[in-house]
């Protein structure tokens, strides 16, 4: 039993770009203690450092300062803490400004932040180096009275995690709690994810996902939580819409971070009421001894032009314009070529766009000049000499800057993790005290196979759901059912060389798999098809966000006992 009320803490953000009116709504919609916004991704980060480039005093995210605008007096007035992430690579800065918009609207709040996660001057070359810190900081900050704690890179997580710690006393080495923790923040980080939002079977519901409500969690002393969101919202809560969010962006049973590792093989989920999941059976284990340091830097320039081909002869029409397109390019040829057909055409079709394919050229270099002119005017120059029917979906421009993100991992005790409050007062945050070297679970005992029953050809979909996403290079596709029999069938039939028939595209690239009984559910980690990460856009889906629901569309053989 926990000694005292529960924490109720709420998301407004799930990057930097969502619903502006989601903090109004957050504060207006009913009781909270805590409102947080996650801001960051690998690709926001070489956004602000860009910024940065531009005007040393930016680097954070100024829409966070818009919100608060309007919202500053209504948080003060209702006694909720802000936490934020929207400090990116400048809290500081971004604090000062929280101070002066504060006095401008004449409102009485401590502002403090949080920094030490810049590590960007001990890597040369990079736009943005910072390493992922963890919750304690804020919690330092929450203790002294600050109403409002901004930090840059933390873990999604650390935005829960410290204010749970501040709230409930809790100190490192407290596992278990902060597991359970670190299982909400990772719930709630990605916003209306939990509350309906992209979720897979959303057409079964009754309930109105248009504009899905902001979720928030109800976080016990012993670090157990309810998911739920204001009464009203729209979207839903229920097992499902947590299950596809623990699996977003995560790899194996051990969820590694700077305070803990959170084992989710040991989540347990039970419906608690209507829009109400509770989570509990988290269990924790001492955090690595090395914090993850991400890297973003400019790759280089690239450019593109998409041909479309309609009607016959697309192959000889490819080889063409393929042709055409390389002697052009030959006198100062890019340093990456890459051809993609999408046949989205069909024989006999209705309608010109059903009867078209598309084939997309994009050329990389690290000069501008070589994907820029050069392109745009051989391709053209070809719409009277190429292929019958051509044209292009937009005319290509200049060439454009991509960014490159990378991995790497310090020690904990290299950071210097500092809680910044609002007179001024700095004290360092120590690293964790233990530590261990982080490691795959071995697989479980998979539960009997299903018995043998009549099979229909099908699609996955059908029977299961999915949500996929990046992580650098890498992408992940997490694979969920919902019942015990339905879970007998996938582990034994959704194995890594199924995985790979089913998505060609993984065929020659490792993909690991991880098995969650607990959840019913099975994480797929591809690595490298995601080339080097979002800002460099490989691929079609630079985010693997489709990934997912393209593998739930391919047909296999389902028992009927299960459609």
């Amino acid at each position: 039993m926990t000694t005292r009320p529960p924490l109720r803490i709420g998301n407004a953000s799930g990057f930097y770009g969502d619903r502006f009116d989601a903090m109004r709504e957050m504060l207006t919609g009913g009781e909270l203690d805590v409102l947080t916004g996650d801001y960051l991704a690998e690709l926001t980060m070489l956004i602000l450092g860009r910024d940065r480039l531009k005007d040393p005093a930016a680097g954070f995210a100024r829409t966070f300062l818009r919100q608060l605008e309007e919202c500053l007096g209504l948080a003060h007035e209702r006694g909720v803490r802000i936490v934020t992430n929207a400090g990116g690579l400048n809290p500081a800065g971004l604090a000062h400004a929280v101070r002066q918009l504060a006095e401008r609207l004449s409102i009485p709040v401590r502002v403090a932040h949080v920094e030490g996660d810049d590590l960007t001057a001990a890597h040369p070359g990079s736009l943005a180096a910072h390493a992922y810190l963890g919750g304690f900081g804020i919690a330092a900050c929450l203790r002294e009275g600050a109403d409002v704690v901004v930090t840059g890179r933390v873990t999604d997580a650390a935005l829960v995690t410290g204010p749970a710690a501040a709230r409930f006393g809790w100190q490192p080495g407290e596992y278990d709690r902060l597991a359970g923790a670190v299982v909400a923040g990772h719930v709630l980080e990605c916003g209306t994810q939990a509350t309906g939002g992209n979720y897979a079977f959303f057409g079964e519901r009754a309930a109105d996902v248009r504009r899905p409500g902001f979720p928030l969690a109800e976080v016990h002393e012993d670090g157990s939580c309810v998911i739920t969101k204001h009464p009203g919202t729209g979207g839903f809560v229920d097992i499902g819409t947590v299950t596809a969010q623990l699996l977003y962006e995560t790899g194996g049973a051990r969820y590694a971070g700077p305070d803990v590792t959170a084992r989710l093989d040991t989540v347990r989920l039970t419906q608690d009421g209507p829009d109400r999941v509770r989570i509990d059976g988290v269990r924790g284990e001492a955090p690595p001894p090395t914090l993850k340091v991400g890297l973003n830097r400019l790759g280089g320039f690239r450019n593109e032009v998409a041909f479309v081909l309609t009607g016959l002869d697309i192959e000889a029409k490819v080889a063409l314009v393929r042709e055409q397109m390389t002697d052009a390019l030959a006198k100062s040829p890019p340093a990456e070529v890459r051809w993609d057909l999408v046949r989205t055409d069909k024989p006999d079709a209705a309608s010109e766009e059903t009867a078209s394919a598309v084939l997309r050229l994009v050329v990389r270099d690290p000069d501008e000049a070589v994907v820029g002119r050069p392109l745009s005017g051989a391709a053209i120059e070809l719409a009277l000499a190429s292929y019958p029917g051509f044209h292009v979906l937009a005319p290509p421009g200049k060439g454009a800057p991509y960014g490159v993100f990378d991995a790497a991992y310090v020690p904990q005790g290299d950071v210097e993790h500092v809680a910044v409050f609002d007179d001024g007062r700095r004290i360092s945050v120590p690293p964790a005290a233990d530590s261990l070297v982080l490691e795959d679970l071995p697989e479980p005992e998979a539960p009997e196979p299903l018995s043998a029953s009549r099979v229909r050809r099908a699609p996955l979909g059908l029977v299961a759901g999915a949500r996929s996403g990046d992580k650098g290079g890498n992408a992940n596709v997490g694979v969920w059912v919902r019942s015990d029999a339905a879970w007998r069938w996938l582990v034994h039939t959704l194995t890594v060389e199924r995985f790979r028939e089913l998505l060609p595209e993984t065929a020659d690239l490792t993909v690991v798999r991880h098995v969650l009984p607990n959840l019913r559910a099975l994480n797929f980690v591809v690595e490298g098809i995601l080339g080097a990460g979002v800002a460099a856009q490989h691929r079609f889906d630079p985010q693997a966000k489709a990934l997912g629901e393209w593998l739930r569309s391919r047909h296999l053989d389902i028992p009927e006992d299960l459609l």
